[in-house]
């Protein structure tokens, strides 16, 4: 999953098509928010594992679904796509524009 010069490939989804993979049961949510932030609101179904916790081999297996980072504006779950894939993960997706992106296309939130 390494691109030139041995960086990271993080590929870019849009909030429609995380909102479609996750209805149709092809996408695994991470969340990379703190809890704060999560205990605001949040997609659901999303997994919460923090940033600041991230420890990418403690990770729920997706049994068979792809992994999809997010966070509130999408630098967070691309930087988490970073780190599981230099752990040797084949974790490249990330919501784009983050959970700022998903309520911006009107997407539903629980509040938990």
């Amino acid at each position: 999953m390494y691109g030139l010069f041995g960086r990271a490939t993080v590929r870019n989804l849009s909030a429609e098509e995380v909102a479609e993979g996750v209805t149709a049961g092809r996408y695994l949510l991470i969340d990379v928010r703190e809890g704060h932030e999560a205990a605001e609101e949040r997609i659901a179904g999303a997994i919460l594992v923090p940033l600041s916790q991230l420890d990418p081999l403690d990770l729920p297996n997706p049994q068979g679904r792809e992994v999809v980072f997010y966070c509130a504006s999408g630098a967070r779950s691309a930087k988490a796509a970073e780190i599981a894939q230099a752990a040797g993960l084949a974790y490249e997706a990330h919501l784009a524009g983050g959970l700022r992106s998903w309520k911006s296309k009107g997407l539903p939130l629980e509040t938990p």
